[in-house]
């Protein structure tokens, strides 16, 4: 019996030997996940060259960590943040500058390099990490909407052009981790822990008056604003469920999601002898970052030890679907079909963005993603013009929703 990896996972694995140093682009380099895959950097730079960085609209930080790093390319959202960029760099130091989506693509597929980590957010992050996937690169996912948008198109990509797709994500690198060397006959389902949030113990009431500021106030990890409210919501578990069924070749009802409020019990995974295996560790995003980039080998962190007698009572309990719909919303859209999941991961994020410039209530995000995936009929989404064509039509819906209150 082949192992689980071989005969479900989404793509082909990297060979047993690591090159060193293994040539890396950073998609999202500003960002939370960019900023501590360059601290894993750091504890290890005989091991890596980072041959590109992709910042977005933050020039000064990327300024920053081109002048560490000096990679060959650099790559932001337009031409005018080009030129701010192109000023902020230090003398003697002329990196090419690209731009926008195709400049992204252009970094994604750079020739030199090994593994592209994909860290941009949202649907944005897709044309980038599809590149990577038709360059036959190492891809360290850290960009879910990718697989949720595409997940059918990048398992094609992966088979056909030999790319490698290896999990960012804390709950996806646990399951990972804990499937390696298991056969498919012998997984029974997975468990997907959540932290629930800095609202999972409010009521109704509570979650009404909540505001961005609250949101944004993760009890656990340290992330950026899109994807803490998503937490807070449970959106990012919902995307999560759907992520594992497309990285693993799993059935909707093989993937279960637990409230664990420590975060400490990243995923577990229960085989047919009803034995279970957890992946415990810190809370820190540089644990299963480190294990992407410097895979097959573990590299050496100089975080604090997770110390279990300091940890002390972990609990679960099951997610409240009644207060929290968005997890429920997210088993919906997948079951429904691939332009459901364009539809719900679209109106999530003008929903959120939506919220954070607090012109809608915390509870108003769940409510315009259910009536954006009642309104939508369902259409063929094979190919990435489909996808984003469908995508911005959704989010000017959404928004258009919220403006008139008829979404809410």
């Amino acid at each position: 019996m082949p192992p689980l990896h071989a005969c479900r996972y989404i793509s082909a694995l990297p060979s047993p030997a690591m090159s060193a140093p293994r040539g890396l682009v950073i998609l999202g380099s500003t960002g939370s996940i960019g900023r501590s895959a360059l601290g894993v950097i750091s504890e290890h730079p005989e091991r890596f060259s980072v041959l590109g960085l992709a910042g977005g609209r933050n020039v000064r930080l990327l300024a920053e960590q081109a002048a560490r790093w000096r990679p060959g390319m650099l790559a932001v959202l337009d031409a005018a943040l080009a030129d701010e960029l192109r000023g902020l760099l230090p003398s003697g130091y002329a990196p090419e500058i690209v731009h926008g989506q195709e400049g992204y693509e252009q970094l994604a597929r750079l020739s030199e390099a090994e593994m592209v980590l994909s860290a941009q957010v949202g649907a944005a992050g897709l044309p980038a990490t599809l590149a990577a996937a038709r360059a036959g690169k190492i891809i360290a996912l850290a960009n879910k909407e990718s697989l949720v948008l595409a997940g059918a198109v990048i398992r094609d990509a992966c088979q056909r052009y030999g790319a490698m797709i290896l999990p960012v994500d804390s709950e996806h690198n646990a399951v990972f981790q804990s499937l390696r060397g298991e056969t498919c006959s012998s997984l029974r389902r997975i468990i997907l822990t959540a932290s629930g949030g800095p609202f999972r113990d409010m009521d109704a009431a509570e979650l009404d008056a909540v505001t961005v500021g609250q949101a944004l106030a993760h009890p656990n990890w340290s992330m950026g604003a899109k994807i803490s409210v998503d937490s807070a919501t449970l959106m990012n578990k919902g995307l999560e469920v759907i992520e594992a069924c497309l990285l693993f070749g799993l059935d909707m009802d093989q993937v279960a999601v637990l409230i664990h409020p420590q975060s400490i019990v990243h995923s577990l995974v229960e085989f047919t002898d009803r034995s279970l295996l957890a992946h415990l560790g810190p809370a820190d995003m540089q644990v299963p970052i480190s294990h992407c980039l410097g895979y097959p080998e573990r590299l050496g962190l100089s975080l604090a030890p997770l110390d279990l007698l300091q940890a002390g009572t972990l609990t679960f309990r099951e997610p409240r679907t009644d207060l929290f719909p968005c997890l429920e919303l997210a088993r919906q859209a997948y079951r429904a079909g691939p332009s459901h999941l364009v539809v719900l991961n679209a109106a999530n994020e003008a929903a959120v963005d939506l919220f954070l410039r607090e012109r809608i209530s915390f509870l108003h995000i769940p409510a315009l993603i259910r009536r954006a995936l009642d309104d939508h009929a369902g259409l063929s989404v094979d190919s990435l013009e489909t996808i984003l064509e469908l995508s911005v039509l959704v989010q000017d819906q959404t928004r258009r929703l919220a403006d008139s209150g008829a979404g809410v």
